[in-house]
């Protein structure tokens, strides 16, 4: 050290703060990697590298250079001290390259420009290699403060690793700014998007590792120069004071391009391997720079004012006692806030009293969804805009897609052009062009047992940045049970109505039945009674009275068994679903349609026999409810003709279509001009067993009902 406080205590700082930052950048690289693949260990052994340096330049720095001393403690550290200053260009050259995509495509541009000049790299190494482990070129630390290089291997006075040095270091962070300039598309989610914005970090990261090399070899070759003239003058002050100002300028331009690969690493996982960013790294990465940064200023100065060592102990007690009591303190405001941003999710929206309190009389009550989806949207993501889309079997039981913010229309496009590039759960969101999708920028996709349920649109961010993978993560698990509940809730309503009104029609049927047996049955055969029983009077005549009021109360019998509900049904699980639906056209509603065009594929014939028997009655029943919709409302004029046309296809699943040319639908939310409860009634037990009934109708043309069936919504028989 130089003797001055002002010079010496901001060397020591910042070699600490470049010394916890090194070690804790190439830590979390290694420990947080996905997959530690030989990359992965390159990068973080070279963060490491450069934590090793600093911790032999910070032991060396212990010692004024002025001072004769030279012990084997400091000898070790300054031949330590070069390992990492000749292996770190090369580790940053390997590691932009792998970054880069260097090894992923040999025949892409890149490989074939930077192959030659990798062999060259890698020569220039291994001869510098043997000459520090062989020929000993690197004058010892005692000979460099009396500037005597006689022992170095040299070249007009100049040891010759100090002439390789700058051209070895100019190759490696030139091709490093060539691969980063002119990169392999990437693979990864959001990978190019991702590099993009890490670009500019790694860049600076490069240029200024340059500028750090070419001042540690101008620096030598200027002390070099001038050692002749300096070992018969001697080391004056004002050389030391230049050599320190060096070294805290070169320490300084570390320090910043730490920093700035440290934001490359933590805010777009550039080194780990992740799909994503992780918020909480950021996090710890801005407590890992504050950490560095008061313990390199408390214990770089205590070290430079030369307390006692108990002195410098307390210190160092006291700070390590305050960010822990700190990082404590932020962990519990974390966790408070995300209670609160989870708090729409997990409050209870009293479902179970709201289906038992319904009553026919009020209108059905309607699960929040979109507060839920508003707080993710806002408090959790930021966006500026989303959509909630429901996909598959549930799509009928959510309803509309919901929109952040309010006011937003959803845009016009087929959600296949999206669902075709999702095949697995492990693709967590696809990029989106935003002019076709009303300015969604990503599609995260959500899954169930049954296959895609639904997707999440998202816009850019408040902050313009990328999301996390934390973020991406909270937006399926949420998207899934916004759905989830949507649809359980809309079934259970569904469920409970019908149930009601059958309750109801059951009630009124069974009151009906009294009043009809108590008014009028009841009566006639008491009549018929005192008729039998004056029978002796007047035989003839009483006997023929009461045979035609036995006569009556058999009709009223009758008719009221004829009125009651009939039960009498085809056995599907004998004819199978298509010879069922047959049965049905064919004797029950013999003569209604005017012809009826069967197209039925043997392979999804097939398939029906496959079935279980809940599974095919349910499509049964479903089917015929739409066929006698379409006999009883398709003609809207007595003489309009009607035709039926039934389509069952295979096509990753069973798809039954049943199309009639009649009138259409003759209102919004009125199947075929009924009241819709049945289609609704059958809609339900579709979703349950994992289908769904969809109607489509245009007024004056058509009606078609589509029943669908995905393929593993079955097991195999």
């Amino acid at each position: 050290m130089t003797g001055h406080y002002y010079i010496d205590g901001p060397i020591m700082a910042v070699s600490l703060f470049n010394t916890i930052l090194l070690l804790w950048l190439g830590l979390t690289t290694l420990l947080t990697a996905e997959h530690r693949s030989w990359g992965i260990w390159l990068a973080g052994g070279g963060l490491l590298m450069g934590g090793l340096f600093f911790i032999s330049h910070t032991a060396i720095l212990g010692y004024s250079l002025t001072y004769t001393y030279t012990g084997q403690g400091l000898e070790f550290w300054w031949r330590v001290g070069w390992v990492p200053v000749v292996a770190a260009p090369l580790a940053w050259y390997l590691v932009i390259l792998w970054y880069t995509g260097f090894w992923a495509n040999k025949q892409s541009n890149l490989h074939r420009r930077q192959r030659p000049w990798l062999f060259l790299t890698a020569l220039l190494t291994l001869i510098m290699i043997g000459l520090l482990s062989l020929v000993n070129p690197l004058p010892a630390y005692w000979q460099v403060t009396q500037l005597d290089l006689s022992a170095s291997l040299s070249i007009g006075g100049i040891p010759l690793i100090i002439l390789i040095y700058p051209l070895y270091i100019l190759m490696c962070i030139g091709l490093a700014l060539d691969a980063l300039r002119r990169p392999q598309p990437s693979e990864r989610v959001m990978g190019d998007l991702a590099r993009s914005r890490a670009r500019p970090w790694l860049v600076t990261t490069s240029v200024l590792l340059l500028a750090v090399s070419l001042m540690v070899a101008g620096v030598m070759i200027w002390l070099i120069v001038n050692a002749r003239r300096l070992s018969l003058a001697g080391i004056s002050s004002e050389m030391v004071m230049t050599v320190a100002w060096f070294d805290l300028m070169i320490a300084v331009l570390i320090a910043i391009a730490t920093l700035s690969v440290g934001q490359a690493i933590v805010s777009y996982e550039v080194f780990t391997g992740k799909t994503l960013p992780r918020w909480g790294l950021r996090r710890q990465w801005y407590r890992a720079i504050i950490l560095a940064t008061g313990y390199g200023l408390v214990v770089g100065w205590s070290l430079v004012i030369q307390l006692r060592p108990i002195y410098g102990l307390l210190l160092s007690t006291l700070l390590m006692t305050f960010f822990y009591a700190l990082l404590s303190w932020r962990s519990y405001a974390e966790r408070e806030r995300y209670i609160d941003n989870l708090r729409p999710f997990v409050t209870s929206q009293r479902l179970y009293d709201h289906l038992l309190d319904d009553t026919p009389t009020t209108s059905p009550p309607e699960v929040d969804i979109v507060t839920p989806f508003e707080a993710l949207c806002d408090d959790v993501l930021s966006v500026r805009l989303a959509y909630l889309l429901a996909l598959g079997p549930l799509a009928p039981l959510v309803g509309p897609p919901l929109t952040y913010p309010k006011g937003v229309s959803f845009p016009s496009f087929s959600p296949s052009d999206i669902t075709s590039n999702l095949h697995s759960p492990q693709t967590i969101c696809l990029p989106l062009d935003p002019t076709h999708y009303g300015g969604a920028m990503w599609a995260v996709p959500l899954w169930s047992e049954r296959g895609l349920i639904g997707l999440v649109m998202l816009g850019e961010k408040l902050d313009g940045g990328l999301f996390t993978q934390e973020e991406i993560e909270i937006t399926r698990a949420s998207g899934e049970r916004l759905i989830d509940t949507q649809a359980s809730v809309e079934m259970a309503r569904r469920l409970m109505a019908l149930q009601r009104q059958r309750m109801a029609e059951t009630q009124v049927v069974d009151q009906q039945t009294r009043r009809v047996l108590h008014d009028d049955v009841l009566p006639q055969l008491h009549t018929t009674m005192l008729s039998l029983s004056s029978s002796q009077v007047r035989p003839s005549d009483t006997s023929a009275g009461a045979v035609q009021l036995l006569g009556q109360v058999h009709r009223r019998i009758s008719d009221l068994l004829r009125e009651s509900p009939a039960a009498s049904t085809p056995n599907v699980a004998r004819l199978g679903l298509v010879d069922g639906l047959r049965h049905v056209i064919d004797h029950e509603l013999t003569g209604d349609f005017d012809g009826v065009t069967w197209q039925i594929e043997p392979e999804a014939e097939g398939r029906t026999q496959t079935l279980p028997a809940l599974t095919t009655e349910v499509l049964f029943y479903a089917a015929r409810e739409a066929i006698r919709n379409a006999a009883r409302h398709g003609r809207h004029e007595p003489t309009q003709p009607l035709h039926l046309r039934l389509e069952l296809t295979w096509h990753d699943g069973l798809l039954l279509l049943i199309e009639d040319d009649g009138g259409g639908l003759r209102s919004a939310g009125q199947a075929n001009g009924g009241s819709g409860q049945g289609l609704a009634l059958h809609s339900t037990l579709l979703a349950v067993i994992g289908g769904s009934l969809v109607v489509d109708s245009t007024p004056g043309a058509f009606t078609r009902v589509r029943l669908t069936l995905p393929d593993g919504a079955w097991p195999t028989r």
